[in-house]
């Protein structure tokens, strides 16, 4: 028996319980967790925003070592670190084959399976595939990446998802290129990755936006050389801080209408924004004809910063030994399994970057 958040269904908080989890069957590989990140996509969960199969163990951003593993996994043994991909690729798919692997149409394929079950009997799927929030895990093979050497296996947690999601937003999806502005809207775990992201990128100047006069400090830290206090004159704001031309790269951290049309509104004449945070049904973004033939914008989607892990966690963990990323800026409160429910109303409320779990 081990210890784990469970979401019980959609609107309802999140219960520490008891579950059973089975041996690793062929292609599967037991994990100890280490640490795991409280992210958004996580609430988003509980509120319906994003709809799989509930009763749920949440949690998809960890790290920790292996068990054991089942029959035919050759990748990883026990005792090794490792970090988990909470969206593995199928390899086979349409999207797959063009190489946008994050697109990929089977990734959340094994959040319909039955992951655990509770004292009573409940049957619980694996949130995201992964059900990091908890003291151990059953995964599948294709869910477990080797942890990069060099880099605290606590802190590794936080490439499953806010680093890599950040990075990409900044690198694959946006383009930035050395010289240009960008814009950062939310300053949470994803944001304050975007921001050192785009430090890396050589950006300049690199602007926070946040309703918190709070974070100012952590986005400068992350790499911000300029903070807005969010208003309905922030585009002109922008636009005072880059020439008045507006931002080229504005990055969505946030996930509503009013931010994605803000952000849209912030670039220049040309620019680019790219959308990262997860927004719901009901946030409409509307626009008018002329102004799209006017100021020739790109609006973008971005799915887990259009990231690779296998890809792209080298590059991450060779940034991260050279000190050009520090994961340590990003993680704002250090908490127990306990503490993911006060995590989510942190979150709620607006409140600091990334929460860690420690186990």
């Amino acid at each position: 028996m081990i210890r784990a958040a469970v979401l019980p269904a959609v609107g309802s908080p999140l219960e520490i319980v008891g579950i059973r989890l089975p041996e690793p069957g062929p292609g599967q590989v037991r994990i100890r967790l280490t640490a795991a990140g409280v992210c958004h996509s996580d609430l988003s969960l509980t509120n319906g925003t994003m709809r799989l199969p509930v009763p749920a163990v949440l949690g998809h951003e960890g790290a920790g070592t292996v068990v054991s593993v089942g029959e035919g996994v050759a990748h990883v043994a026990p005792g090794d670190a490792v970090v988990l991909n909470w969206a593995p690729s199928c390899g086979s798919c349409h999207p797959c084959s063009l190489g946008e692997v994050w697109l990929c149409v089977d990734a959340l394929k094994g959040a319909e399976n039955i992951h655990a079950v509770t004292e009573d009997g409940t049957e619980l799927h694996p949130g995201l595939n992964v059900a990091a929030f908890a003291e151990e895990t059953v995964v599948a093979a294709s869910c477990v990446l080797p942890a990069p050497e060099g880099v605290p296996l606590a802190d590794a947690a936080l490439l499953g998802c806010a680093v890599l999601t950040g990075w990409g937003a900044v690198h694959h999806s946006a383009r930035v290129r050395d010289g240009e502005s960008v814009v950062v809207f939310g300053v949470g775990g994803v944001g304050l990755a975007a921001l050192q992201a785009a430090r890396v990128a050589g950006a300049s100047p690199i602007i926070a936006v946040d309703v918190s006069p709070e974070k100012e400090a952590l986005a400068r830290a992350a790499g911000a050389t300029e903070y807005v206090v969010a208003s309905d004159t922030t585009p002109r704001e922008i636009r005072k801080l880059t020439g008045g031309q507006g931002a080229d790269v504005a990055v969505e951290c946030v996930g509503r209408a009013v931010t994605i049309r803000t952000a849209w509104e912030s670039t220049r004449r040309g620019g680019r924004t790219t959308v990262v945070g997860i927004g719901g049904k009901d946030q409409k973004v509307t626009f008018h004809a002329l102004e799209i033939f006017h100021w020739g914008r790109t609006l973008t989607g971005c799915v887990y910063g259009n990231s690779d892990p296998v890809r792209d966690l080298p590059v991450l963990a060779e940034h991260i030994r050279a000190g050009r990323l520090d994961l340590s800026t990003l993680v704002t409160e250090r908490i127990t399994l306990d503490g993911i429910p006060g995590a989510f109303d942190n979150m709620l409320a607006g409140k600091g970057g990334r929460a860690l779990v420690i186990f």
